[in-house]
């Protein structure tokens, strides 16, 4: 324990920031979470809380908008990861002045885990939130702060799940909607093996002021890819469903919130394929190239629980 980083995490019960926590206390990092008193005391939350300190968590208390608990909280740890839920994202702003105040922090990773937003060509409402990532990522910079941005690509709860169908609760198994062509890849990851590299990466020099990208080779796939080996699995042929980027966008700027969310980054990701299309050096390295030591979750591997 005593040469891994102290590790904090805001946003510790946030849907991601479950599985950081639990991958950083497993991996043996002295690791503490930075709770409001409301959520401790959340039935809901709190039964998440429990499992924290379960596994040996150090439970803070403070609050994101205060200042003196923040500061306080980040001068007890050398590794500051945020983990805030897209309301949150510009308040980061709050924790890049409390690790500037506390001066002794090794690396800030902030709320990334999705898209790498210096490279997406996102259509609005999804273009505002990534927006606000940049503007933290260049925030950070410019006050000489040492970080990661973990750019983990898809959700595998969110796509794999449903084959990213709208509204859908699993895999289709007579129909499938695919957005463009269905030619330009993704990358879909378990929530789990994001939480265990992000971990990975917090001390090692490789990965200092630098992106990391999950990408295991396995986890890449198109739409006219993924759904013939779900067929295989299913032993059956779905109907298939193309929809052109022209009609994507409409629904986009036509459909209420959450729909326009769902069309708008499966549009970036799905049409404009804004996870793959460029080389991620000089200014980004791999996980799985990384840390071939972690036995990652498959695409294949993961679709079979839904069979």
């Amino acid at each position: 324990m005593a040469d891994k980083s102290k590790i904090l995490i805001i946003g510790g019960t946030g849907y991601i920031g479950k599985f950081i926590v639990e991958a950083s206390a497993k991996s043996g990092h002295p690791t503490f979470v930075l709770l409001r008193e409301s959520t401790i005391s959340d039935p809901v939350k709190g039964q998440i809380v429990e499992g924290f300190k379960n596994s040996g968590v150090t439970i803070l208390t403070g609050d994101l908008y205060d200042h003196e608990s923040l500061v306080k909280a980040i001068k007890q740890v050398d590794v500051v990861i945020s983990a805030v839920g897209l309301q949150q994202l510009a308040d980061q702003v709050k924790i890049i002045a409390a690790i500037k105040e506390a001066g002794n922090v090794k690396r800030f990773l902030p709320s990334e885990f999705g898209n790498d937003v210096d490279r997406a060509r996102a259509e609005e409402p999804i273009k505002s939130a990534f927006s606000v990532k940049i503007n933290i990522r260049r925030a950070i910079e410019a006050e000489g702060i040492p970080y990661t941005y973990v750019v983990s690509n898809y959700f595998a709860g969110y796509s794999l799940a449903s084959l990213v169908q709208p509204n859908a609760t699993a895999p289709p198994r007579d129909k499938v909607i695919i957005l463009g062509d269905g030619n330009p890849k993704a990358v879909f990851n378990i929530e789990q093996d994001i939480g265990t590299y992000t971990i990975k990466a917090v001390d090692d020099p490789r990965t200092l002021n630098k992106v990391l990208y999950i990408k295991p080779p396995k986890n890449i796939y198109s739409f006219n890819e993924l759904i013939p080996l779900w067929e295989k699995k299913i032993g059956k042929t779905l109907e298939k469903e193309y929809i052109p980027e022209e009609q994507v966008l409409k629904q986009i700027h036509e459909s209420p919130a959450p729909i326009n969310f769902f069309f708008a980054i499966n549009h970036s990701i799905f049409v404009k394929g804004d996870q793959t299309y460029f080389d991620i050096s000089p200014f980004g390295v791999e996980a799985s190239e990384l840390y071939p030591d972690v036995k990652y979750t498959t695409v294949e591997e993961y679709l079979d629980k839904f069979v």
